[in-house]
């Protein structure tokens, strides 16, 4: 069954651009012309994804992503804001606010299609996590979880915390307001804690610890 895609974009020519690219790519889309509409359209249509502009009339992005998330029903569906913007601290804000990835304006469809392809592939490997690990639910405000298990430093639970969900080393450094190679020093560290060698490796192992009852 194809992927359906929520557009929250208040320019139509941008909102018909994106739907058409990823229209090519086999994806069903459903749009919103401003961020009130895109919050009532996600939960009638409940997507798989959403593509959500920052600078909208009536409610912003940062207005939709908290509204998303306070919504049980939107726990874990991807989230990528479009924006003009490139300033570091609007990406720290929507990060912060929950976001999974941040593309500048104009998309570049290479740019937009793998990062929705990479967002979805996560969303499904966690709904089959959840699906072979009943309860599984990290909880990611207890990073002293993390410091007690592996003997992580405050700072490199922080890291972690982030790296968990899906967050770059880019990603990590512009959330906790460091350069990007403090975070990958500090991940480098926390693997040799851990005794992993991957990414992917030490997820899993933050995820069971952030998970247990």
């Amino acid at each position: 069954m194809a992927k359906k895609i929520l557009i929250i974009e208040d320019q139509a020519p941008m909102r018909r651009n994106v739907a058409l690219m990823l229209e090519l790519e086999g994806y069903k889309t459903c749009v919103a012309e401003n961020g009130r509409v895109g919050v009532e359209v996600a939960r009638k249509e409940r997507p798989d994804l959403i593509l959500c502009d920052v600078m909208m009339p009536e409610l912003d992005g940062y207005g939709v992503i908290q509204a998303m998330r306070e919504d049980d029903a939107f726990d874990n569906t991807p989230f990528i804001f479009l924006t003009a913007k490139s300033d570091k601290n609007d990406i720290r804000v929507g990060m912060n606010f929950g976001a999974d990835d941040y593309l500048s304006k104009p998309v570049v469809r290479d740019d937009l299609l793998a990062a929705v392809q990479t967002r979805l592939a996560r969303a499904d490997a966690l709904k089959q996590r959840l699906a072979d690990n009943s309860g599984f639910s990290p909880n990611f405000e207890r990073p002293e979880l993390l410091q007690k298990a592996y003997g992580l430093t405050p700072r490199e639970a922080e890291v972690l915390i982030w790296v968990a969900q899906g967050k770059t080393n880019s990603d990590v450094a512009t959330i906790l307001e460091m350069s990007e190679k403090t975070a990958k020093q500090h991940l480098g560290t926390c693997f040799q804690k851990m005794g992993v060698e991957s990414r992917n490796a030490a997820t899993v192992m933050a995820l069971e610890v952030l998970s247990a009852k």
